[in-house]
């Protein structure tokens, strides 16, 4: 647009000053032809006079007259050729400074942007991607450099995505390594003295079998969960959207992880109807929350429902009476991988609740986390 601009300025001004030379030209001509004329038109008069014989001026005048006619036309040449080298050397000048404009904005309007897109270019292809690229709105490059740099961000950010997801990667090796490694050796210990015959009497052999159980559940949950995490990464976690009679699930859950064990109080289970949801993570979400109350806490668990805004909402709470969680974790707590200050050394992989919360959410549903009396945790579901 400026180069356009710049072109149209100058054939205007080339226009007016062709036309203001031609005016110019004129006018000297016509005043030096009518000079010329009136001296021509002296001479011929001082002639017809000598030859009628009636002056007395001898022929020196005429001479003076005629000289003063060729003068008057060399001055006009020497005028005419000065003026057409003036123009010329106007016009060469003029004509080098539009040049030298129109260079210069070409140049900071099209190739400098260029030359940038280029460096641009070839500090992404060597893997730098902290260099940003400025641009103008107003410049006739504007949208197409920063589509350039909108795609520097994009590729930084998806680097950045793939770089976290190894370093979760990593996390989760390193975890499962961990926490697999305590409860297996147990079973290993265990397995020992069942082989050696050291389970003397009935009593402890039961004792050792019940311990080998329970770490080979604690084992089962650790890959659980991993499994259901790397389902998540590949967005592969089935929900089955369907009417569940939740209250059937609910005491199903809990009655099998009650067993032999009295740390879990079954209130009123008030019956209802779940939309869009899928029993068996409804359970799985259970078995996490009480595993977990298990696992901190280590106190009765309670557990109620209610159902709340005139019959739209149903309330699952599973309450224990343990430390909570402190109030710097809270914010945090479902984040993939966290674990709380108040873990001690309990094995995990910082997945439990952050499963939770992403099974509650494709379902439809929500939970919530309250310190008050221990911990309470709400699940809440539509109906």
């Amino acid at each position: 647009m400026a180069v356009v601009s710049i072109l149209v300025l100058t054939t205007v001004f080339v226009v007016i000053y062709i036309n203001y030379k031609a005016e110019y030209d004129r006018i000297n001509k016509e005043s030096s032809t009518g000079k010329t004329i009136v001296a021509l038109n002296e001479v011929n008069q001082l002639l017809e006079n000598i030859e009628a014989g009636q002056s007395s001026q001898d022929i020196s005048v005429v001479q003076t007259k005629l000289d003063t006619v060729i003068d008057t036309l060399r001055s006009k040449d020497i005028v005419t050729a000065e003026n057409n080298m003036s123009f010329i050397i106007i016009m060469y000048v003029v004509s080098l400074i539009l040049v030298l404009i129109t260079f210069v904005v070409i140049y900071v309007l099209i190739l400098r942007p260029f030359q940038k897109l280029e460096s641009f270019a070839g500090e992404i292809a060597t893997g730098n991607l902290d260099k940003d690229l400025k641009y103008e709105r107003v410049n006739m490059f504007g949208e197409f450099t920063w589509a350039f740099d909108h795609m520097r961000r994009e590729i930084k950010k998806a680097r950045q995505c793939e770089q976290e997801a190894i370093e979760n990667n990593k996390t989760v090796i390193a975890t499962l390594s961990h926490d697999i490694k305590t409860p297996i050796a147990s079973i290993r210990a265990y397995s020992e003295a069942l082989s050696d015959n050291m389970d003397s009497t009935p009593e402890r052999r039961q004792r050792y079998i019940d311990v080998i159980t329970k770490k080979c559940d604690e084992v089962t949950k650790i890959t659980n969960d991993m499994f259901i995490h790397s389902l998540h990464d590949l967005d592969k976690l089935v929900i089955k959207k369907e009417d569940v009679e939740i209250h059937d699930v609910i005491n199903e859950t809990v009655n099998s992880m009650i067993g032999d064990r009295s740390d879990v109080c079954l209130g009123e289970i008030k019956e209802a109807t779940i939309k869009k949801a899928d029993a068996g993570r409804i359970a799985q979400v259970i078995e996490n929350l009480i595993n977990n109350s298990r696992k901190y806490a280590k106190t009765e668990i309670s557990i109620n429902t209610e159902i709340l805004e005139n019959d739209k909402e149903y309330c699952l709470t599973i309450q224990d009476k343990g430390p909570g969680i402190s109030p710097e974790d809270m914010p945090f707590i479902f984040q993939k991988f966290y674990r709380g200050k108040n873990h001690g050394e309990e094995p995990g992989a910082g997945l439990g609740l952050f499963i939770v919360k992403y099974i509650m959410e494709q379902m439809d549903g929500r939970v919530n986390l309250v310190n008050e009396d221990g911990l309470r945790c709400e699940l809440y579901f539509k109906m």
